[in-house]
């Protein structure tokens, strides 16, 4: 089970510290499917929603692919890639000799980034998963459209054999294409919003592919589900989101997730847009951002300790490795380590973590830790569900629907009437005017 430790933070706390009454509240709200949004909470019983028959053919595809292919091409954008990729980069940041190489597509417009795949994929076999609800979405529909071509070039009549589709069970385009050319389908869940998705088909296939244990994700994320339905301050989903949202009244504007392990990068990105996409709204919410400890401590420490007091942490925690570096003697000791000779470079990495905190803190940064276990599958699951269900919950204590996007349509639509599409001609006149001036 994940665990939080509000130590770092409690000096920044008001008297009363965090509120755990409306916590409580929170947690009914979300519980009884009763507060905004409340259509889109098919997460919150996702992982014990997963029928076996349905993790079964998860796996199974996964199989199939790692049987006849090198690399899987993942199409998609925001949720649709990001937990599947923190996942993968988490767990199997080198690919092991006989895993596919993983490539996510779908989330650029940028020539460069295609053309580097499509020359990295050379004349490998490889598959398609494309992920979409709609499938119009327009960064992962042209991608698809560039790599069915390749498919098709490179397969002929057997090229709809390699493509996937995770999408919506019953409408769309591309739940349309997939009936029409017999592709391979897994549903993307009408409750469940794309952020929250990476527990459904939409993380599973990739992670299976990537060789990740997806059941043992599923069953760590149930026992997560299960230990943080306590309705007590005990509860650390609880003390997570109530100590964020108290910050975030005194002015801590800016939440910094760092961890002290570079396979969590991508991880990081998942949850930015995890709590970015529910929160900043109404003029409200934390602006999350990642660091990448310590590495970004010889770049962006000497902000964090002496900038602008709105910042403040949580760190990420990971058990040791059993598998363990030490530090070699060297006779010469002209870079003066020999005082670290026999220590474990996990043991180093802990001071560090240490230190930072300890600095941070007393330089005004509030500090939250989230502690979890080793780095595997297991650990991963209980993460994921962990920030999920805090995420629900510090959205109703900020009094916003954490479930709706309405101002991503905003940037959509220019884009849209710029680039020509039907029905947005007048739009596209007034803003190539205002473009001009």
């Amino acid at each position: 089970m994940v665990k939080v430790d509000l130590t770092g933070a409690a000096g920044f706390f008001t008297a009363a510290g965090p509120d755990y009454e409306l916590a409580a509240l929170a947690h009914k709200t979300l519980a009884d499917k009763s507060g905004l949004g409340n259509n889109f909470t098919g997460w919150v019983e996702l992982p014990r929603r997963i029928k076996e028959t349905e993790l079964e053919r998860i796996v199974a595809a996964a199989e199939k692919i790692r049987s006849r292919s090198k690399a899987l091409v993942v199409i998609g954008i925001g949720g649709s890639y990001l937990g599947a990729r923190g996942a993968i980069e988490l767990l199997k940041p080198m690919p092991g000799k006989d895993d596919p190489k993983v490539f996510f597509m779908g989330n650029t417009l940028s020539t460069d980034t295609i053309c580097d795949t499509i020359a990295a994929l050379g004349d490998m076999d490889f598959d398609v998963n494309v992920i979409s609800k709609s499938g119009t979405t327009l960064e992962p529909a042209v991608s698809f459209r560039i790599f069915r071509e390749i498919l098709a070039k490179k397969y002929g009549d057997k090229a709809d054999e390699h493509i996937f589709a995770t999408t919506d069970e019953h409408k769309g385009v591309l739940h349309g294409l997939a009936e029409q050319h017999g592709w391979e389908s897994f549903v993307v869940p009408d409750d469940v919003g794309g952020r929250f998705s990476v527990l459904s088909a939409v993380g599973l296939l990739p992670m299976a592919v990537a060789g990740i244990d997806v059941r043992r994700v599923i069953d760590a994320a149930i026992a997560e589900m299960e230990a943080l339905d306590l309705r007590s301050p005990e509860n650390p989903a609880w003390q997570y989101a109530a100590a964020r949202q108290l910050l975030c009244g005194k002015g801590y504007s800016i939440e910094l997730l760092a961890c002290y392990e570079p396979s969590f990068r991508f991880m990081a990105e998942w949850w930015k847009q995890l709590y970015g996409e529910s929160e900043g709204k109404e003029g409200k919410g934390l602006f999350p951002a990642s660091v990448d400890f310590t590495a970004d401590l010889h770049s962006m420490g000497q902000y964090i300790q002496q900038g602008e007091r709105t910042l403040l942490e949580t760190v990420v925690r990971f058990a040791a490795d059993p598998d363990q570096l030490t530090v070699p003697h060297d006779d010469v000791n002209g870079d003066g380590l020999n005082f670290l000779e026999g220590k474990t470079m996990d043991f180093i990495n802990r001071q560090a973590m240490d230190g930072t905190l300890l600095a941070h803190v007393e330089g005004g940064v509030p500090n939250l830790i989230v502690s979890a276990g080793e780095r595997n599958a297991r650990t991963l699951g209980e993460l994921i569900y962990f920030f999920e269900f805090s995420c629900g919950l510090s959205g109703y204590l900020l009094g916003v629907n954490p479930f709706d996007q309405p101002g991503v349509e905003a940037y959509k639509k220019n884009m849209f009437a710029l680039l020509g599409k039907p029905g947005y001609e007048e739009a596209g006149e007034a803003l190539r005017a205002k473009l001009s001036k």
